[in-house]
């Protein structure tokens, strides 16, 4: 077969990956000259321990196995199984936290109740205030700027992979064709649609009723700590973006800080391979997103990185804003459509699109008879 995938974020590149994997050519067309999407944008989490029980956790566990397997196999990923914690610090976390434990899939998850002391010996770094810690061994981290780069770098070596950066797909000029502004048309077997969040254009003329909003987040990444940070970090606030969290125990839990609950925020935190610290995160959901980021979201992270680490923040070095598709029926894994003869939209997947891409990929790939 000859696959024409349109961009190339790490939905559109693991579609390349399954399909160069079964023995066919792919051609791979990117309207910038590298992709600078959500799929850069992100903390290059593999982050199983939230997801919601059923078809969104068989998703990113199937994905959790397909990223060792390609770490393996290609290094530059920057794959490291380093897990997750989520100290806890009130009563009413510490709660949420024993609940998840006792979670009918927290064996699958790698869910652990672990003593501040615990903690500790796991990740030495967290030398701050809480009284136990969520550990989660079955999350995972890559490097998101580079994640790409490597797996394109591999397809290369294939032999049967092109990239075509610099071109916009404009039409679907037939069954699996479509045409770039360059004038050239591109036929193949099947044609995989990945615009990431570029919905406007030929994505809304092929699916004007697409049920997949825009969703805005703000981030940072930080100097060099100086010392490793083991584990991925989350706080408790994050608890409340997770479906798998909900209980009980969540709905009693106490308020959020003013400047979180404005922002919708949470902490999550991972150690880059150059030592510094991606921080963050917003959600913004009402359009126009603002063109601007706001600074005390930032103030408010660092606070609570300096609480858990018990030491001042790193020089913050970048400061960021980016936007990721998602679903509006948020229990759906991702949005996948025919929307012509031989061409097929994959989109929406959210936060869990870097998590769940490859087991993304690889189903299409399953239903396209790959």
């Amino acid at each position: 077969m000859r696959v024409i995938v349109v961009g190339a974020g790490v939905v559109g590149t693991m579609h390349a990956w399954h399909a160069v994997e079964a023995g066919h050519e792919v051609v791979q067309i990117e309207r910038e000259k590298e992709a600078r999407g959500a799929s850069l944008r992100n903390f290059g989490q593999i982050w199983v321990s939230g997801r919601a029980a059923g078809e969104e956790l068989e998703t990113a566990l199937r994905a959790r196995e397909l990223w060792e397997e390609l770490g393996a196999r290609v290094p530059r990923l920057g794959f490291r199984a380093n897990g997750s914690l989520t100290p806890v610090r009130t009563d009413a976390e510490l709660a949420v936290a024993e609940a998840a434990v006792a979670a009918p899939d927290a064996a699958a998850r790698g869910r652990k109740l672990l003593t501040r002391e615990e903690a500790r010996a796991l990740n030495p770094a967290l030398r701050g205030e809480f009284t136990a810690a969520l550990y989660c061994e079955r999350d995972a981290a890559v490097e998101p700027r580079t994640a790409q780069l490597a797996l394109r770098e591999a397809l290369l070596a294939s032999g049967r992979y092109t990239f075509l950066p610099g071109r916009e797909v404009r039409d679907v000029t037939g069954p699996a064709a479509v045409r770039d502004d360059h004038g050239d048309i591109h036929r193949g077997d099947h044609v995989i649609l990945a615009p990431g969040a570029a919905l406007s254009g030929l994505v809304r003329e092929l699916a004007p009723e697409l049920p997949v909003r825009r969703v805005r987040l703000q981030m940072m990444q930080t100097d060099p700590l100086g010392e490793p940070l083991t584990t991925s970090v989350a706080d408790a606030d994050s608890f409340r973006y997770y479906p798998a969290y909900d209980s009980a125990a969540l709905e009693a839990a106490q308020p959020q800080a003013p400047v979180a609950a404005e922002h919708r925020m949470q902490l999550l935190m991972v150690q880059r391979l150059d030592g510094g610290l991606t921080v963050g995160d917003t959600h913004e959901y009402e359009h126009p997103f603002a063109f601007d980021t706001v600074e005390e979201p930032y103030e408010h992270l660092a606070a609570v990185v300096e609480t858990l680490l018990g030491r001042p923040l790193p020089r913050v070095r970048r400061r960021w804003a980016g936007v990721y598709a998602q679903c509006v029926d948020t229990t759906r894994v991702v949005h996948r459509e025919q929307v012509r003869d031989g061409v097929w939209l994959v989109t929406g997947p959210g936060g869990r699109g870097m998590t769940c891409s490859p087991a993304i990929a690889e189903k299409t790939a399953h239903e396209l008879g790959w």
